[in-house]
C-alpha cells in the first residue's frame, strides 16, 4: 500500500511543479529552448520542494515513521 501512496505523492508534487512551471513560462511568453529550460528547472525544484514539504508534514502528523 505504501507504493500507492508514494506514486500518488509523486503525481501530486510533479503536477504542482509542472503546473507552476507552465504558468511561469506562459506569463513570460517564452518559447523553444528557453521555455524548456525554465520549465525544467522551476518544475523540478518545486516538485522536490513539494515532496519534502509533504513528507515533513506527514512525519510531524505521525502518519509516516
Amino acid at each position: 500500500m505504501s507504493i500507492v501512496w508514494s506514486v500518488l505523492g509523486i503525481l501530486v508534487c510533479g503536477g504542482v511543479g509542472g503546473g507552476v512551471a507552465w504558468l511561469l513560462v506562459r506569463a513570460f511568453e517564452l518559447t523553444g529552448i528557453p521555455a524548456a529550460l525554465v520549465a525544467l528547472i522551476v518544475g523540478m525544484v518545486l516538485a522536490v520542494a513539494c515532496w519534502i514539504g509533504l513528507t515533513s508534514l506527514l512525519r510531524v502528523m505521525k502518519v509516516l515513521q
